[in-house]
């Protein structure tokens, strides 16, 4: 019976989830997310010709999918430039990326006049230093396992998944279980 494992798996989720957690969760209309050991296990790969390659998880873009479904809206905020995160975007119709960004505090105040949420509604999931900022300047910080020591202790929740291995999976999960509109996005699914 998969359809029990589901639920179960929701069921274990809302129980581990405090209510500070809770209220945080809740109040995500934007979700921010570094590319690099996040949506990605941070490796990079190059061929002898000098051609970059990275793994994105697909489970990941289907939950991004699903969280934007119910209204959250996403971006991307990352300090490299690549053609394969442009790419992934526009497949996962993600409207805010901003690649090769030096300064993260800057993208931020962009993405705010950009999408006119205010930055108390908006969440950041990175994994090294150049993030700290978007952490102190968020509602919800998080971060994932293998990270920086010092961003995992900033963090408001460190996830249980792996970078690029289903962890923004989990987080897009959890914000659509607090915002209780996980049941109704998985209705689309089924019908």
């Amino acid at each position: 019976m998969p359809g029990a494992a589901i639920i179960s798996c929701c069921i274990t989720m809302q129980a581990n989830i405090s209510p500070k957690l809770r209220e945080q969760f809740s109040a995500i209309k934007l979700a921010i997310f570094d590319v690099d050991g996040v949506l990605t296990d941070g490796r990079i790969y190059y061929s002898d010709t000098g051609q970059e390659s990275k793994a994105f998880h697909t489970q990941d873009g289907a939950a991004l999918k699903m969280l934007q479904s119910t209204g959250v809206q996403v971006a991307l905020i990352t300090g490299r430039e690549s053609k394969m995160v442009a790419r992934r975007a526009k497949e996962l119709n993600i409207s805010y990326v901003y690649q090769g960004v030096a300064d993260k505090a800057d993208a931020l105040q962009q993405l705010e006049k950009q999408s006119g949420i205010n930055r108390c509604l908006m969440s950041h999931t990175g994994d090294d230093l150049a993030d700290l900022v978007l952490f102190r300047d968020v509602s919800m910080s998080i971060s994932v396992p293998g990270a920086h020591p010092h961003m995992q202790e900033a963090a408001d929740y460190v996830t249980t998944t792996k970078p690029g291995m289903g962890a923004v999976r989990e987080i897009c999960h959890l914000i659509m279980i607090c915002q209780e509109t996980w049941s109704g996005a998985l209705e689309r699914y089924k019908e």
